[in-house]
């Protein structure tokens, strides 16, 4: 096989930027970026990607579960192809990179392929899929679980806070009705292949501009309530206090102090609520959330028993009760190794530096095909480490490099293809 042209980064970043600021014109809130599941505006933002797609030579259509996909023949009939792509909804007030930034870059592959006249041994399937943020409805990675063949009927009962089911938003986004499972994109896939921003700051602290991903992160979600002594601040002397704020206070150092002496361990109390607190009141009852996070899941499950330790023994020692709740796990999904290679090497060959390898703290599309297909990842470095807000940034120069070298990977795959058949 001949290679295509390969276009320049420089080239790359200009044409994916200028559509990205094109989708994040379409919100439905004015002066922000608001483009949840269904809604109007992720059905704008599917027509004109849709446009986008058909430019560069592809067909397309819409799953039951709202992914537009769009398809690029290989080089004979009944080839494998090659699945690349991320995610068009985002979070309220959202910044414009994080998932569009995947979707574009793919859809820009296929567009220079298309004008080089170029079929590889294999077929290109950009997936844009609408539901990875989670936020209208309960559930979340709908789009890739049903694309993975992982489909779970039950959420098209789910109701948003207006009440509308997931099964009336579907029908009123245009989605075709049938079995979601049915469609299962992975049959004769070579693999997944997803670009997006790093949503962290390890790039950028170590002025790198792309980035290679080993896992998606293990989670482990759930409460702790802790139940002490309620009493008068002014005449409960100290010794003599069941203080469940104090007790929850040394919990969560506690907690802080496993994750930070544990490495490749991550762990965060995004809330502390002290139900019925006054000023002049020890408290009560305390109720704390927590999620704790590795690519190793042998390893966050034996921080689980840390955990679930250290605060035993300190309910024991302040003389309290507390009762922990893990009630969510997701295991980590490696990335593949051999995709993971490529990317590498391909990085190293646009970026002409060792490139760097991390996991991902966050959840992607990607990880629905664990189990399934191979898939790999690439970060792009983001400003600040800022997502899931609008001064979200990677810069065109970085976006470039990072869609040149997912240029190279496809074209090392096809090669590789070639050689083993």
């Amino acid at each position: 096989m001949s290679p295509p042209r390969a276009p320049s980064p420089a080239e790359l970043g200009r044409a994916i930027v200028a559509r990205l600021d094109e989708l994040a014109q379409i919100s439905d809130e004015p002066g922000k970026i608001t483009r949840l599941t269904l809604s109007p505006s992720h059905r704008r933002a599917v027509d004109r990607t849709t446009e986008w797609m058909h430019e560069a030579g592809m067909t397309t259509r819409l799953d039951a579960l709202g992914t537009l996909i769009g398809e690029y023949p290989g080089a004979s009939a009944g080839a494998p192809h090659l699945l690349i792509g991320s995610h068009l909804d985002s979070v309220r007030d959202a910044g414009r990179f994080d998932g569009t930034l995947g979707v574009v870059a793919a859809i820009e592959i296929v567009r220079h392929l298309q004008q080089s006249g170029k079929r590889l041994p294999f077929g290109i399937t950009v997936l844009a899929f609408g539901d990875e943020e989670g936020v209208r409805f309960l559930s979340t990675l709908t789009g890739s679980r049903a694309v993975a063949g992982q489909f779970d009927p039950k959420i098209l009962d789910e109701r948003d806070e207006d009440g509308i089911s997931r099964r009336e938003a579907l029908r009123d986004f245009g989605c075709p009705e049938g079995d979601a499972s049915a469609d299962w994109q992975g049959q004769n896939a070579l693999g997944f292949l997803e670009l997006h921003i790093e949503q962290g700051p390890v790039l950028e602290a170590e002025n790198r501009p792309l980035g290679v991903v080993t896992a998606i992160q293990g989670v482990t979600r759930g409460s702790c309530r802790v139940t002490g002594k309620a009493g008068h601040a002014g005449t409960t002397p100290m010794v003599l206090r069941q203080d469940a704020l104090a007790a929850a206070s040394a919990m969560i150092l506690a907690i802080e102090g496993i994750a930070r002496d544990t490495t490749g361990l991550v762990a965060t109390i995004g809330q502390l609520r002290v139900p019925g607190g006054a000023v002049n009141t020890i408290p009560g009852h305390v109720e704390f959330s927590l999620d704790f996070r590795s690519e190793s899941d042998t390893l966050r499950h034996e921080a689980g028993l840390r955990i679930q330790a250290a605060i035993a023994d300190i309910a024991r020692n302040r003389r309290v009760e507390a009762k922990l709740y893990l009630g969510y796990e997701a295991p980590a999904a490696q990335c593949d190794g051999g995709l993971r290679q490529l990317m590498a090497e391909a990085a190293e060959a646009t970026i002409d530096k060792p490139v760097r390898l991390l996991s991902s703290g966050a959840g992607h599309d990607a990880m629905s095909f664990r189990g399934r297909i191979p898939f790999g990842m690439m970060f792009v470095r983001s400003r600040d480490g800022l997502s899931h807000h609008p001064d979200e940034f990677s810069s065109e120069a970085d976006i470039g490099l990072a869609a040149a070298t997912l240029f190279r990977t496809v074209l090392a795959l096809a090669e590789r293809h070639d050689e083993l058949n």
